[in-house]
């Protein structure tokens, strides 16, 4: 009877290991995947060559504001401080460039239109962004 007792508990015990194992190895294959979606889509941001040469170009904010009261201002407001289309106040600190880029050139955010500014546009836009 008590060899049928510790037979029971190193069974137990193995199945406890054991799920412990799959646990830690389900983590490690799901950190992988998350690394590797990570590195794909900073590795998609950075070869994307409209975003290179946009972020290779110093802004200049005046210019920026001039683009942003053009095309930007009927639906987030003179201000920026939103009416439509939501407050552009501190968005540089909430969205990194490269997703700030995306957002006006795709126009994937309705209402919001799709607009493409050529690289230097679309650099003074960013620069009067960081701004706000």
């Amino acid at each position: 009877m008590v060899n049928l007792t510790k037979s029971y508990l190193d069974k137990q015990t193995t199945r406890s290991q054991i799920s412990v194992w799959r646990v830690v190895l389900v983590s490690i294959a799901l950190l992988l995947a998350i690394s590797a979606g990570i590195f794909c889509f900073h590795w998609i941001q950075i070869s994307d060559p409209y975003i290179q040469h946009v972020l290779s170009l110093k802004g200049d904010p005046v210019q920026g504001h001039a683009i942003f009261q053009i095309n930007c201002a009927g639906c987030h407001g003179l201000e920026a401080d939103g009416k439509v289309g939501p407050s552009l106040h501190h968005v540089s600190q909430r969205k990194s460039e490269w997703s700030l880029i995306r957002q006006v050139v795709s126009g994937k955010t309705p209402p919001m239109p799709k607009f493409q500014p050529s690289p230097r546009e679309m650099a003074d836009l960013l620069s009067y962004l960081e701004e706000l």
